[in-house]
């Protein structure tokens, strides 16, 4: 593995929007709590700050941030604001609206006419003019319902200068073309890792022969996340792991990073340790029969 140096050890680039990042870039949800969405311990502050402005001395140009990362203390955009501003000025800072979360942390699901207000308060937040990309967010119960009338006040957002790039994010290929049919789109941010689904893995092909940036969440975590992996899917994953003498969460994003040069991996964590492991693991190359091995798991995820 490379070790931890100010000169970037991820292997490739990809042009998100009007900008060349880095493949392994960087996801702030974690920063404000132990647990996702702030919830659990409060981060230090001090400390979350210090993961940031290391994440840049790292090579990492490509942070993924939202309004509703906050916990009773801590707001991820303030966090990235504090620690990065003034922004170098090859960073890009994506963000996601359509989702919301009152003072008490319960969620809300943003109307066309609220969406103006979501990106103002990223821009507040950030302290910022703009906005580099926004994704549309759609929620769990929309899978397959129109997003058109969403997508389009923030193409209208785009025209005003607002914004200056937009994604789509937990999207069906559908609801990419109809996003597309609007306005440009220059990424799709979706949950994927090994055990991915062959719906998940037509659409991040798609994207590919597309030009689209295809950018994971919860690609450590795995697809069954929320059950928890199999326990031989978890085996096998480890067994890769010990074979290298990397971490589980190396092997996953490096597995994929493997997927497609258009993919960039927006691993998140508070702990500086685990930031130096997640930018190295761009570098970690698994052999073809490893990658087969991995990618044949089952959709449960590992």
């Amino acid at each position: 593995m490379c070790p931890s140096t100010n000169t970037p050890p991820v292997k490739g680039t990809w042009q998100l929007g009007d900008r060349i990042v880095n493949r392994v870039g960087f996801g702030a949800m974690r920063l404000t709590g132990t647990a996702p969405f702030g919830h659990g311990v409060p981060r230090d502050r001090d400390r979350s700050i210090g993961v940031l402005r290391r994440a840049i001395e790292l090579g990492v140009n490509h942070i993924d941030t939202a309004a509703y990362y906050f916990s009773a203390t801590r707001s991820a955009n303030e966090l990235i604001n504090r620690a990065l501003a003034p922004y170098p000025e090859d960073l890009v800072v994506t963000t996601k609206v359509w989702p919301g979360r009152d003072p008490s942390g319960a969620w809300w699901w943003a109307s066309p006419a609220q969406l103006r207000g979501q990106v103002e308060e990223n821009l507040r937040q950030l302290g910022r003019d703009h906005l580099d990309v926004v994704n549309l967010r759609v929620p769990p119960s929309l899978r397959t319902g129109p997003i058109a009338e969403h997508f389009g006040v923030l193409a209208e957002l785009r025209e005003a200068g607002l914004i200056r790039h937009l994604g789509v994010s937990h999207v069906t290929s559908g609801q990419l073309d109809e996003a597309r049919a609007i306005a440009p789109v220059v990424c799709v941010q979706n949950p994927y890792g090994i055990g991915a689904s062959g719906e998940d893995r037509a659409l991040l092909r798609r994207c590919g022969e597309l030009g689209l940036a295809f950018v994971p969440f919860f690609a450590i975590a795995g697809a069954g996340r929320e059950a928890g992996p199999v326990a031989q899917d978890r085996e096998a994953v480890r067994a890769v792991a010990r074979a290298y003498g990397v971490s589980v969460a190396q092997v996953r994003l490096a597995w994929t990073l493997r997927q497609g040069p258009h993919v960039l991996a927006i691993p998140g964590t508070g702990d500086p340790e685990h930031l130096a492991q997640n930018v190295e693991a761009g570098a970690l190359r698994l052999s073809e029969d490893e990658m087969a091995r991995l990618t044949s798991l089952g959709s449960s995820g590992a």
